[in-house]
């Protein structure tokens, strides 16, 4: 689980957790990880954001649920083909990027995420939504641009919340009835799809 990284300019390993444990981000983009380094687990509840953006992190790690209290995961630009289920636990989450990897599905655990309000995935090699995606009530911005979609699940009604949704760049034909629940519906981007006609419902 832990990770080999080097320590400068005298930034021990204590310093980094106390200053961790005081400003609650842990920010450790472009630090060619290819996993999460233990110690960020060693300041669990005390984390509100984690950046690991630019990794080479390849599988996160079940104990991530640990950091309880985190509001921000950004894990764009890394090796990731799939999230555990214990993401699930981590109810506080407002900000979900997984933006450049591999992602080719998402746990059902997703659906309990019930705080999130800005999920991104574009870029990866999503087949297809949870099917529980509509729990997510709050949710203000769904990107899953750049993915092999076919299809919007019908659940897509259930986030009541959508302001901003982008699904360019997939293979999407239509889209499903309970599009029309989405009042609060700002901007819908469905660019580079195979839709050939929109119904009115």
């Amino acid at each position: 689980m832990g990770c080999c990284h080097s320590n400068s300019g005298g930034d021990s390993g204590a310093n980094r957790i106390a200053r961790w444990r005081s400003t609650g981000i842990v920010a450790l983009r472009d630090s060619k990880l290819r996993a999460l380094p233990s110690e960020v687990l060693v300041v669990d509840s005390f984390v509100r954001t984690l950046d690991l953006t630019n990794n080479k992190i390849n599988e996160v790690t079940p104990e991530i649920s640990r950091l309880v209290n985190m509001q921000r995961l950004v894990l764009a630009d890394n090796l990731i083909e799939s999230l555990p289920t214990t993401i699930g636990v981590l109810r506080s989450l407002k900000v979900l990027i997984l933006d450049g990897n591999r992602v080719t599905d998402l746990p059902d655990e997703l659906g309990s995420l019930y705080r999130l309000e800005r999920l991104s995935i574009t870029g990866n090699s999503l087949t297809c939504l949870p099917k529980n995606i509509g729990d997510l009530r709050n949710l203000l911005l769904l990107n899953v641009s750049n993915n092999k979609l076919k299809s919007l699940p019908e659940s897509i009604g259930g986030c009541v919340s959508l302001e901003e949704l982008q699904a360019n760049g997939n293979f999407i034909e239509e889209l499903p009835p309970s599009v029309c629940n989405l009042l609060h519906l700002k901007f819908l981007s469905l660019n580079n799809n195979t839709i050939s006609f929109l119904r009115i419902f």
